[in-house]
């Protein structure tokens, strides 16, 4: 395969060819294939070239339209020829991946009409993956159990057969078992809670074979950005336990939709504890010829583990619409911590006289010395430190203790931005009044370039935005009842953003007592794996999708995206973290939740026009709107200019 996708001159500086190449590709031979030359591309080109040249870091805003996805994958493949290493491309989240690299999607574009050929590769999250130990423990005990058997009999040959592996391929993604709806997928699917080290399937573990397999590309690993974060902060501990890191060496990162990027490195900087998790590991330790101290000790650490979660219980209260707990927090609640710590502290101590008596496994003793580390540094936090967010969730397992950092710009400008790499981000929406000091400041980059193009399209003659009134105060049968005549006016072709799952759920529930609904097509998120339901909707014309995840990445050009009902306007949830966020806050309203809810809403309103031939309606059903004249005149300033917000009744 030839290297490089021109002749390279050695006696010039390569990235001025590739940006020479790129010239050529969006002047003369993608138009002579039917695309349309973008004065917004070009110039997004020539921008790149400079960033990489100079390996710093850059902003990238550019309009829906602009084809900056084909911009820097252009100069991440060729780059990443030039050094050797592979390109990371994270996506905002999984559904973004498939976008990218489904059959139809701009790698394959740059493919066909390039002669290009893309060794691109996907590193998806652990919880995107099969757990072979949960499998194993629900097909005969779980109401869905021949469902979980059927699954069983799915998987590859070499899965059950316990010789060497002569032939082996990745398997168990979740897109594999797109028939399973999310609660079906969570029963069977990776944890944070699963212990991998001693799992006697991990080597036929299909995310452990896919790991094997993305290392080796030679232009791009494309991965979420929860993934490439959870490399950032697992990249030390993993060297430590001798295993390799996530990610392979990379010469570059593009962080696209890159404006959520500070919500996924604190989701990767999280600590997650359990009692029942505690309880097994270090009851491991009691199957071996330990001393009698070190086994008192251990009885002592789950009693006091067990009191500690139980008093947690009681000092945590339920936040309306959320799955998560408020900590209440008490002298009583951090003595029970204290103690807990004190015990751990013990047992670490013994484990120091265990280790030389070699009567311990190696590798188990280091498995439970990490965790009992991580559990100090977390509890230490957790009392301690006013720089955290901590809630609760209880499931059917018991509660879990959530300890999350409220700032991660540290960690970020040490691990990321230090590299001396390229660091892209792309989005639409990157600046706050045309600056892009607050994202930079957020993520700890301290120096950078930046730039902004807008979108092509004609919006005025393209898109009409309604913010329908409701003579009742906007109640859900009100608002489905706008939905259903919106719906018949696009005779389907919507997509349908809710502001949560609850939503969601609420709107499905009372969708059945509307008769003109009966002869469309639902899709709901959470009834099957997302890309496949993308998928269905834009095969179905006619088709309804109904979302709370899309409001980001969703490309459908054509007809079967012509209507987009924004259910409720997208404030952030009433969670710990944005409580956390309001109370650093001087104007919550001002610096948190509007700023939050215009980003959200823009990018929603952005599925709805995706090329030049589009037209379609985008609907607000809200109140507020027609209640507060600041809130309108703020959604006003972020319509597409020319484009109205239509304030009337809808009428069948």
């Amino acid at each position: 395969m030839k290297r490089y996708p021109f002749e390279y001159d050695h006696s010039r500086p390569f990235l001025q060819q590739v940006g020479e190449w790129t010239a050529d590709v969006f002047y003369e031979i993608l138009p002579e294939a039917g695309f349309e030359v973008r004065d917004e591309q070009i110039y997004m080109a020539y921008q790149l070239e400079r960033a990489f040249a100079q390996k710093q870091t850059i902003f990238a805003e550019a309009g829906v339209g602009t084809g900056k996805t084909l911009v820097y994958l252009l100069y991440a493949i060729c780059y990443a020829r030039y050094t050797r290493k592979p390109a990371i491309i994270a996506c905002a989240d999984e559904s973004l991946i498939e976008q990218l690299a489904k059959p139809e999607g701009d790698l394959a574009k740059l493919a066909r009409h390039l002669s290009l050929s893309i060794d691109a590769r996907l590193a998806k999250s652990a919880d995107r993956y099969l757990c072979l130990t949960k499998l194993d423990q629900v097909q005969s005990a779980h109401e869905h159990s021949d469902v979980f058997r059927a699954v069983h009999e799915e998987l590859p040959r070499f899965v059950h057969q316990y010789k060497a592996m002569q032939s082996f391929h990745a398997y168990g993604d979740r897109k594999q078992f797109p028939h399973l709806n999310d609660h079906q997928w969570n029963k069977i699917s990776w944890d944070s809670f699963q212990d991998c080290f001693s799992c006697e399937q991990r080597h036929r573990c299909g995310q452990t074979l896919s790991r094997e397999h993305y290392r080796k590309s030679s232009d791009l690993i494309i991965c979420s950005h929860d993934f490439y974060m959870e490399h950032v902060w697992t990249y030390e501990g993993r060297k430590r336990e001798g295993q390799l890191p996530l990610l392979p060496d990379h010469c570059a990162v593009v962080f696209d939709e890159g404006h959520l990027l500070e919500s996924a490195a604190q989701k990767a900087l999280t600590y997650r504890l359990k009692h029942s998790v505690f309880e097994q590991l270090i009851s491991r330790l009691l199957q071996n010829e330990i001393r009698e101290s070190l086994a008192v000790l251990i009885d002592e650490a789950i009693d006091r583990s067990e009191s500690l979660f139980n008093i947690l219980l009681g000092h945590c209260k339920d936040i309306p619409d959320s799955d998560r707990k408020r900590i209440v927090m008490s002298k009583q609640l951090l003595e029970k911590v204290r103690l807990f710590r004190q015990v751990i502290e013990g047992i670490e101590e013994e484990l120091v006289f265990e280790s030389e008596l070699y009567t311990l496994n190696e590798y188990q003793l280091r498995i439970v010395e990490e965790h009992l580390e991580m559990i100090q540094k977390a509890l230490s936090l957790f009392q301690s430190s006013e720089a955290l967010i901590s809630w609760v969730t209880d499931d059917e397992d018991g509660l879990t203790l959530v300890i999350m950092p409220r700032a991660v710009k540290e960690v970020l400008r040490e691990r990321v931005f230090a590299l001396n790499i390229p660091v892209v981000f792309s989005s639409a929406t990157l600046s706050v009044n045309g600056s892009f000091d607050y994202i930079a400041s957020s993520l700890g980059i301290d120096r950078y370039e930046s730039f902004s193009t807008k979108s092509p399209y004609d919006y005025k003659n393209q898109m009409d935005v309604l913010a329908p009134k409701f003579p009742h105060g906007a109640s859900s049968e009100e608002k489905l009842k706008a939905t259903v005549s919106l719906l018949n006016r696009t005779e389907g072709r919507a997509l349908v953003l809710f502001n949560g799952k609850e939503e969601l759920l609420r709107f499905k529930e009372l969708l059945p007592s509307y008769p003109e609904c009966a002869d469309m097509r639902f899709w709901f998120e959470g009834d099957a794996e997302i890309s496949h339901l993308i998928g269905s909707f834009q095969r179905d014309e006619a088709s309804v999708l109904c979302a709370f995840s899309l409001w980001e990445g969703l490309d459908i050009p054509g007809p079967s995206l012509s209507n987009v009902i924004i259910w409720s306007l997208p404030f952030p949830p009433q969670d710990p973290v944005f409580m956390a966020k309001r109370e650093a806050a001087t104007t919550p309203y001002d610096e948190v939740d509007l700023p939050y809810m215009l980003l959200r809403l823009q990018q929603g309103m952005g599925r709805l026009i995706r090329s030049r031939e589009d037209r379609g309606i985008v609907a607000i059903l809200s109140e507020e709107i027609h209640d507060d004249t600041k809130l309108r005149q703020s959604i006003e300033e972020i319509l597409p200019q020319g484009v109205p917000l239509q304030k009337r009744e809808l009428r069948d």
